[in-house]
């Protein structure tokens, strides 16, 4: 079988690397690691040139609407964050070379384009005995009190940013607390020295990936002039679903349950041959295994139980860990409350959502898509 580049198959289909990779995720284009490079990929020939004479002929405007929602081609530009040949980007620089000494402040001044500017955050109702409950209590005040983001000038959104992104730390630890957001974290779960600095590292791998869902229903939030509060409490009721945001809860579950189960191996068989979904593995953007997982588990180096089970999941799934299962592992590892893997995914995530939402109020364009009625 041939196998071309990434570049020569780019070429052929004259396509951007995202939408390549999104075939491969389809099952549309075979890929295999490089054996000269395992960095980089290889796809097969056939596959391409299959799809592209597939791509020659001419498709509806609704067919293509429609391919783009799921895993197609990418419907809005942006210049924050990218995954490009296996790597993620945040504004041209790698995000895992970020992660080695970076804070999530210094993440937002580079997502946000500015100086973290001294403000007094707000006090806001941040009620709730769970730190979702009180994230979500904090943003849904401040979207009912808050300024609309239309019309504000960039430097009055950034204030407003570094407020939020504050306000929200305080509201999942439950205190407004003081020094660096990673510190805030550590301080609350009772951890400092090196475990301290894996949450930093956790909450800079995650603080961005694109149009996922949960920044698109930020971006369509802010293309009506919504607070910017109003944006990311958007955006955190989409994150709050068991496929996006609880997904490293459901694999921190798994992990638990194959942890302490008197056969590992015997209960992972069955959970497979039961048709049971493993969370945190495989990612349609990384064929070759998620950057953040591989770089989280490195730096945290897991206990000999742990990484028996990672082991083993990879050895019978075939599938390499994403963030998810590196966030389950990160938080069994430093005997984190299983609450910390929303904490950490959260708040991070509230750092890329705030920089989405300025930029497609730079945009100045309504997100207005139509639907294909297919009813009587």
């Amino acid at each position: 079988m041939e196998w071309l580049a990434v570049e020569d198959a780019l070429a052929e289909l004259s396509v951007q690397r995202q939408t390549l990779y999104a075939y491969v995720s389809r099952g549309l284009v075979r890929a295999k690691a490089d054996d000269e490079d395992p960095r980089r990929s290889l796809y097969a020939a056939g596959d391409i040139k299959k799809l592209r004479g597939r791509r020659r002929g001419a498709r509806r405007r609704s067919e293509v609407a429609a391919g783009a929602i799921s895993w197609g081609e990418p419907v809005l530009e942006s210049a924050i964050s990218t995954v490009r040949d296996g790597e993620l980007i945040y504004r041209g620089k790698s995000a895992s070379a970020l992660a080695d000494k970076s804070t999530l402040e210094d993440i937002a001044r580079l997502l946000w384009r500015t100086e973290e500017a001294a403000t007094d955050t707000p006090r806001a109702k941040s009620l709730g005995a769970t730190p979702k409950a009180r994230a979500f209590a904090y943003l849904s005040h401040r979207a009912a009190s808050d300024a609309p983001s239309l019309g504000r000038a960039p430097a009055a959104l950034q204030r407003d940013a570094w407020s939020i992104l504050h306000g929200f730390a305080g509201a999942l630890v439950g205190h407004t607390g003081e020094g660096r957001l990673h510190v805030r974290l550590a301080a609350a779960w009772s951890v400092k020295g090196r475990q301290a600095d894996l949450i930093r590292r956790a909450l800079v791998l995650m603080s961005d990936h694109e149009l996922n869902p949960s920044t698109f229903a930020v971006r369509i939030a802010a293309s009506t002039g919504a607070p910017l509060a109003a944006c990311t409490l958007a955006g955190l009721s989409t994150l709050a679903g068991p496929l996006h945001g609880e997904a490293p809860v459901r694999a921190l579950a798994q992990l638990d349950a194959l942890l302490t189960a008197p056969d590992m191996r015997a209960d992972l068989r069955a959970m497979i041959a039961r048709g049971d979904q493993i969370a945190g593995w495989s990612h349609p953007l990384y064929p070759d295994g998620d950057i953040r997982a591989r770089n989280l588990l490195k730096a945290l180096k897991p206990s000999a139980p742990i990484a028996k089970v990672l082991r083993a999941i990879e050895a019978e799934t075939g599938e390499k860990p994403n963030c998810d299962a590196a966030l389950a592992a990160l938080t069994r590892e430093l005997y984190l409350p299983a609450e910390a893997t929303f904490s950490i995914f959260a708040l991070a995530r509230m750092t890329g959502w705030l920089a989405h939402a300025m930029e497609q109020r730079e945009t100045n364009r309504l997100i207005r898509p139509r639907a294909r009625y297919i009813g009587d």
